[in-house]
């Protein structure tokens, strides 16, 4: 028996329907219930759609307003006390939770103002979730309104449901003990119960399946978390609803039969991260137990090659497997809803994608061929022709000219061997740039953009519809960059940004200038919260057929005296936050864009730009989840950095930023990489992720983020303050930066303007009392 389901859907709308709304929201605009009132109407969409593409499940649980991890600690009702009001409606609280601000939607004003949760990468994938803080006091009540509400709506379909969640152990590694020594699978057993309770209220309202997610089993997971599994599973069955256990993201490796044998009633396994499992699972996985098979990309946009799954489906059933289900690898939100007929990407290139409606039919095609190939029937015509004309898309990007060119293969050939170092030490370096650039104690600085406003967005609307030409719109961005460097003029930054208004994306910016990209019109994906990006498509080799940056940079310094950050993407982050080809390795891919983004260092040095920052906040993201994978990945993405960035004088300072990640595992790689002036994301992490960089000795320049730009709140002079003493405690003061956690282009000027003046003033407090100590020493 074949049966088909995914693990989760796009939630943003077609036409990002849930970022519009949710925006609304939050400035006041339209009610909770309006709010609330899109949402199911967007649920329901998703169910139909999946039902019109033939799949025998609808998936519940996967939609969320902001974040599905958050929703988990609604759900359960581990909300931290800061968050908890009588006051607001539980979403207001929600909303708090996440954002640090409540909506202006909400009648309740108290309690408006407080630091966010932390929000970190889902794995190695560029989607940020909300992490949640445990303690000893952490308690369970659960809260399954919201999720049965959703499961009341979609058993209005009448077709069968099959609920997702994140398993209980998962959740509790994904989160952080807010207490020393505290050890968050301490609460397991707890947690379990509150599962059980919930699978047989969800059995009860109808639910046939659920699917619990696992994908820390994809991780180096100690015998002692591994042995936890067994026991959670076994109280999990009280719950009476069958379990489908899904991993996801990496290979389970020595997990394998320890896996097959828990007490659940079927497993997913990714088969495009994790297909050199398979032949293991079909040895271990007990014939009783459904087997379901993630034969589709869920987080790519290529074609499935499907006479090659066809094989894997077939190699099930003749393992003797009764029941296998057909899915997605992962849940489809790390994919645009549709490519088929999206006219901005190249027509050349368009034949080869698939979006997530498109990898529905992908699974429906490939169960319509496997139960013919398993019944000894001929395919009708329809199919035939069907899985043709989709193996034909295949073949043809594998041979394509537009894909191989070989100068550049040749390029890359040529930097076999080299080491790409700086031509002097640090100490060095930050001597001589000291003397050109004159900086005082605790430079301040930001990361690069400044708010997108309306107008931005709206003029460059009205140059993509051909309503002004590119000179009019030029003279409008470089209006633009000049009011930006005259308000960081008046605000008194040591090191300025033009602010890039003229770019829509950090990624999609600089793969419009480089040969090996394509675009879509409409390819969004969901970064967190409402924050959408739009991936450029690497579907071949990279170079750069021209400067990208240079005359908005010579323009922009040529408006003051301080220095002007020259701002690039680096090649790993452009390489990341790309729906990448997988037809050769990324390593290489990687070195193409290092030489592009080199090739433009050059130039603006030549140009005069004595600072240029090569972003990098998707380093660590890349980091394989299976620690014998992971020395080769820091050794090419360093590489790749130190390509792009080795090629200037000593009195030229290299900045970089990374961003919503734990570092402090790869700290020796991150020093390798040899920026001068290193920023990162620590505000919401109290500072807590600087404390690795001391104990390491980090040897240059690096600036804490002291406030989160992810956060409409505006901090408190003596918070900044107090973040930056602490900062002082783990790095000599003498290394040390101020600037936001991130880029700004989310924000709206007046917040922006507030913020920074906010984080002038604890500068100058920090000046001075650096300089009282100086005295007093």
């Amino acid at each position: 028996m074949i049966k088909t389901h995914i693990a989760g859907y796009p939630r943003i709308g077609a036409q990002r329907e849930l970022k519009f709304a949710l925006e609304k929201h939050w400035r006041g605009e339209i009610s909770q219930r309006e709010l609330l009132d899109t949402a199911a109407a967007l649920r329901l969409a998703h169910w139909q759609t999946q039902i019109d593409q033939g799949l025998d499940f609808i998936t519940v649980g996967d939609f969320s307003l902001y974040d599905h991890v958050a929703d988990h600690i609604a759900l359960f009702g581990c909300i931290p006390p800061r968050f908890k009001h009588e006051e607001g409606s539980p979403l207001d609280n929600y909303f708090h939770m996440v954002r640090g601000k409540r909506p202006k939607a909400s009648q309740c004003a108290c309690h408006a103002d407080t630091f966010a949760l932390e929000m970190t990468k889902w794995f190695d994938t560029n989607y940020h979730y909300m992490v949640p803080e445990f303690d000893e006091e952490t308690r369970f009540n659960l809260h399954a309104e919201a999720l049965l509400d959703q499961l009341a709506q979609a058993k209005l379909l009448q077709h069968p449901i099959k609920i997702t969640l994140i398993g209980p152990i998962t959740l509790l590694l994904l989160g952080k003990s807010k207490q020393p020594d505290f050890e968050p699978l301490n609460l397991l057993d707890a947690l379990v119960e509150q599962y059980t309770t919930l699978l047989g209220q969800l059995k009860q309202a109808g639910a046939q399946w659920v699917q619990l997610d696992e994908p820390v089993l994809g991780l180096d997971l100690p015998a002692s978390t591994l042995a936890l599994f067994d026991s959670t599973y076994n109280s999990l069955k009280r719950g009476g609803l069958p379990i489908l256990l899904g991993t996801y993201f990496s290979e389970l490796e020595g997990h394998i039969s320890q896996v097959c044998k828990l007490p659940v009633d079927g497993l997913h396994l990714d088969c495009v991260r994790g297909l050199k499992d398979l032949p293991a699972v079909l040895d271990w996985l007990p014939n009783y137990k459904v087997l379901s098979l993630g034969l589709v990309d869920g987080r790519n946009i290529w074609k499935t090659d499907l006479e090659q799954a066809l094989k894997h489906v077939t190699a099930a059933f003749d393992s003797g497997k009764n029941e296998v289900w057909l899915s997605s690898s992962c849940s489809l939100l790390h994919c645009p809803y549709t490519l088929a007929d999206d006219t901005g990407v190249l027509p050349a290139v368009r034949n080869w994608l698939s979006g997530a409606i498109e990898k529905l039919g992908e699974i429906e095609l490939l169960k319509q061929a496997a139960n013919a190939l398993l019944h000894g029937k001929a395919l009708s015509t329809e199919t035939a022709t069907a899985l043709a004309r989709h193996q034909a898309a295949v073949a043809e990007r594998h041979s394509s000219n537009w894909v191989h060119k070989p100068a550049v293969k040749a390029r890359v050939k040529a930097t076999e061997g080299l080491s790409f170092s700086r031509q002097s030490p640090f100490k060095v370096r930050r001597a001589v740039q000291q003397q050109r650039f004159n900086l005082p104690a605790f430079p301040t600085t930001t990361i690069g953009s400044f708010p997108q406003t309306a107008d931005i967005r709206a003029l460059r609307k009205r140059l993509k519809a051909g309503l002004i030409d590119q000179n009019a719109y030029d003279t409008e961005i470089r209006n633009a960059i000049a009011d930006c460097i005259q308000k960081q003029e008046v605000l008194g930054l040591d090191v300025l940004v033009h602010g890039e208004p003229e770019r829509n994306d950090m990624v999609e910016f600089f793969g419009e200038r480089l040969d090996g990209f394509a675009f879509s019109a409409n390819g969004w994906v969901q970064s967190y919260g409402s924050r959408c990006v739009k991936p450029p498509i690497l579907y071949g080799d990279v170079s750069r057929p021209a400067p990208m940056t240079v005359d908005t940079s010579v323009f922009a310094q040529s408006l003051s005296k301080r220095p002007v950050k020259g701002m690039l993407t680096g090649p790993v982050t452009i390489l990341q936050w790309s729906f990448v080809r997988d037809d050769q390795a990324r390593s290489e891919t990687a070195k193409q864009i290092a030489l592009a983004i080199a090739d433009e260092v050059i130039d603006l040095e030549c140009a005069g730009i004595g600072m240029i920052q090569i972003d990098e906040p998707a380093y660590r993201e890349g980091l394989p989840l299976r620690k014998k994978d992971q020395a080769a990945y820091l050794d090419w993405a360093t590489l790749a950095f130190r390509i792009s960035a080795c090629g200037v004088k000593d009195d030229t300072q290299i900045h970089t930023h990374m961003c919503y990640a734990e570092f402090n595992d790869i700290l020796p790689n991150i020093a390798a990489m040899d920026a001068d002036v290193i920023t990162i994301e620590t505000s919401r992490s109290d500072m807590e992720l600087l404390r690795g960089f001391g104990e390491f000795s980090y040897p240059n320049d690096i600036g804490p983020g002291v406030y989160d730009i992810h956060s409409p709140r505006v901090p408190a002079v003596g918070e900044l303050v107090r973040l930056m003493q602490k900062a002082a405690e783990v790095i000599d003061p003498a290394q040390l930066w101020i600037n936001p956690d991130c880029g700004l282009k989310t924000r709206g000027w007046p917040e922006t303007l507030e913020a920074l003046h906010v984080m002038m003033q604890a500068a100058k407090t920090l000046r001075t009392l650096h300089q009282n100590v100086k005295l007093c020493a």
